[in-house]
């Protein structure tokens, strides 16, 4: 259930691989080819790769809509790539109903480096970079109730690199990484957890909200998709009663470009904190522990 599938070409170079496409999570154009560059890279960086190149991937009404609004998304994205250092290597259109646009991106790393979601290890502890509630602020927007402010916050986040974030956790020597998107942060814990052989416990206190998301943490802006990771979740996690509706929801809210999860040697984690928050990482944390499996896979307390 990794991020990105790896393809060892010699004995010190591994191609890594990951498409992501969807359609738009914002109005402005500009913004959302800028965060679909930024969530399509991030399956590299969680990996432990270095992009090298990228093609766009476009389904677009051209007679309905015109060139500009194309335009704009193409130049949202290619300045994320550029950020990234990442060349841009063209890309492919069909004509759709409905915008969709994202990326294929290709990246390298060591064979003996590739970072997996599936090796952490018993006393690690748990680092998420990012702060959840974007999905919420998203559908909020769709529904017409997000403030300007509030809204440009959600754009930078959506649109901050992992770059320095994935450059940190190597420094840190993870064990094992994924980023929180689809899924929601307690479906990737899942994953990172299973896939390990351990039990993720975790503190609903200490995980990060944008503050400007905060306001639309609530039911009236749950999406589909964080409804369908409440669903999968069922019976698979164990609840403190004390953990309030809204922070499940939090927990559960599906994450467009979303930060890095990082399950790093206790030892390692504070200072690891503080290198991400002085690179611009300003939400990052400490949100619980890896511990040897004992009953349900994701606790929450």
């Amino acid at each position: 259930m990794d991020d990105a599938g790896v393809v060892k070409l010699t004995d010190d170079i591994a191609l890594v691989s990951t498409i992501d496409i969807f359609p738009p999570v914002v109005d402005d154009p500009y913004w959302f080819g800028r965060i679909a560059a930024a969530n399509s890279l991030s399956d590299v960086y969680a990996m432990g790769a270095r992009p090298v190149c990228a093609v766009n991937f476009v389904g677009y009404p051209l007679a309905e809509l015109g060139g500009d609004i194309l335009q704009r998304i193409l130049e949202g994205a290619f300045a994320a790539i550029e950020e990234a250092d990442c060349a841009m290597a063209g890309g492919h259109s069909i004509k759709d109903n409905e915008v969709k646009f994202g990326l294929a991106v290709t990246g390298v790393v060591h064979p003996d480096r590739v970072i997996t979601n599936a090796a952490a290890h018993a006393g690690d502890h748990i680092v998420l970079t990012k702060p959840l509630g974007l999905g919420c602020l998203t559908t909020a927007l769709k529904q017409g109730a997000v403030t300007p402010e509030h809204l440009a916050a959600g754009h930078e986040m959506m649109a901050r690199l992992n770059k320095h974030a994935a450059e940190a956790m190597i420094r840190a020597g993870t064990h094992a990484t994924t980023d929180v998107t689809g899924f929601g942060l307690v479906g990737h814990l899942f994953e990172m957890a299973d896939g390990s052989g351990l039990s993720a416990h975790v503190r609903a206190n200490d995980v990060p909200v944008l503050d400007e998301a905060r306001p639309y943490v609530d039911p009236r802006y749950s999406c589909g998709g964080s409804q369908r990771n409440a669903e999968f979740a069922h019976g698979r996690v164990d609840w403190d009663e004390s953990v309030s509706e809204l922070q499940r929801l939090a927990l559960f809210d599906v994450q467009t470009s979303g930060g890095l999860l990082i399950s790093v040697e206790a030892g390692r984690a504070q200072k690891l904190v503080e290198d991400l928050r002085e690179g611009g990482d300003s939400y990052a944390a400490v949100i619980g522990e890896m511990l040897p499996q004992d009953g349900p896979t994701v606790r929450v307390c």
